[in-house]
C-alpha cells in the first residue's frame, strides 16, 4: 500500500487489472472468435449437406470456398423424398412440444404449491422430488419398459412423452419453487386482500414474475428431448421414433449415405439452434435472475 497527498491507494492485483480490461475490445473480439469457432462445425455440417457424396468422399468441406459449383440442393430434395426422416421430423414434433408443455405447466404448479402452498408433508414430499434429481435414467429403463408393456403404451409416442415428462418434473419443480419462494410475501398478501385466490394469484402475479425461469425451464426442456436418442430408441416403434433415431437407422442400413444423413442432421440441429436463438433474450433474463437471487 502506498500513500500519495494523504490518499492511500491500494495497488491492483494482476486478475483485477484483467477484470477490469475485460470488456474491452480485445475481449470483445476474443469472444466473437470463440463464438465463430463453436459454429465452425454446424456451418461445416450445412456445406456439408449441400455437396454431393462424390464431393465428400474426395475432399472436405472447405473444398467449396475454391470449387462453389459444389453446392447443390439436391440432397435436400432427396431428404423431403424420404418417408423415414420427414415423418421422423413429424415424431420429433410430436414428442418434444408435448413433453415440454407439459413439464412446464405441471412443473410450475407444483413449484408454486411447494413455495406458498401449506399442506401436510409438504418440506418431505419437496425433498422426496429432490432426490429424484439422482436418479438415473438409465435405471428406470428395465422396469418402466416392463411397466409400460404392461398397460399397453410400450413403443408408442406416449410412452415416450411419459417418460420424458416424468424425468423432467423433478428439475422443473426444484427449478420453480426455488424461483417462485423468491417473490415477496407483501406481493402475494396485498393480492390476497385484493380477493385473489390461488387460482388468480397463480396466473396473475406468480406466473408473470416467473416468466423467465419458465422460459428457460422450457428452453432446457425441449432441447433435452429433441435430442435424446436412448429413450426413444427404447420405447419409441419404427412408427414413432424421432429424427435422432431415423438418423442412427439411416447409417446401420445404407452406411454411407452421408448426401442423406447430411442434410438430415443439419435440419435435426438447426431447429433447436432455431429455438434456443428465438428466446434467448428470456434464457438469458432466467439464468441473470437466478444467480442475482
Amino acid at each position: 500500500m502506498t500513500t500519495t497527498d494523504g490518499v492511500a491507494k491500494t495497488r491492483q492485483s494482476f486478475p483485477a487489472r484483467i477484470a477490469a480490461h475485460a470488456g474491452g475490445g480485445v475481449m470483445r473480439v476474443f469472444l466473437v472468435l470463440v463464438g465463430l469457432f463453436w459454429l465452425m462445425p454446424t456451418f461445416g455440417l450445412l456445406l456439408s449437406s449441400l455437396r454431393g457424396a462424390s464431393d465428400i468422399g474426395e475432399s472436405g468441406w472447405w473444398k467449396v470456398f475454391t470449387a462453389p459449383a459444389q453446392l447443390t440442393f439436391d440432397n435436400y430434395s432427396r431428404l423431403l423424398d424420404n418417408d423415414a426422416i420427414t415423418d421422423s421430423l413429424l415424431s420429433s414434433v410430436l414428442i418434444t412440444v408435448p413433453a415440454t408443455l407439459l413439464v412446464v405447466v405441471i412443473g410450475s404448479l407444483a413449484g408454486y404449491a411447494f413455495a406458498w402452498m401449506e399442506f401436510p408433508g409438504r418440506d418431505w414430499w419437496f425433498i422426496a422430488v429432490v432426490a429424484l434429481l439422482v436418479v438415473p435414467v438409465q435405471v428406470a429403463l428395465v422396469p418402466v419398459s416392463r411397466l409400460f408393456g404392461q398397460i399397453g403404451i410400450f413403443e408408442t409416442t406416449i410412452g415416450v412423452i411419459i417418460f420424458h415428462v416424468a424425468f423432467g418434473l423433478p428439475f422443473a419443480i426444484f427449478l420453480l419453487r426455488n424461483f417462485f419462494a423468491e417473490i415477496p410475501r407483501e406481493l402475494l398478501e396485498a393480492a390476497r386482500l385484493d380477493g385473489a385466490g390461488e387460482i388468480r394469484l397463480f396466473t396473475r402475479v406468480v406466473m408473470p414474475l416467473g416468466g423467465p425461469a419458465i422460459a428457460s425451464l422450457g428452453i432446457f426442456q425441449f432441447l433435452w428431448v429433441w435430442n435424446d436418442m436412448l429413450v426413444a430408441l427404447i420405447f419409441a416403434d419404427s412408427e414413432s421414433a424421432p429424427i435422432t433415431v431415423a438418423l442412427q437407422r439411416q447409417v446401420r442400413q445404407f452406411g454411407n449415405n452421408i448426401d442423406v444423413l447430411a442434410p438430415g442432421a443439419f435440419v435435426s440441429m438447426i431447429i433447436p439452434l432455431a429455438v434456443f436463438f428465438a428466446f434467448q433474450r428470456q434464457f438469458v433474463t432466467g439464468v441473470m435472475a437466478g444467480a442475482v437471487k
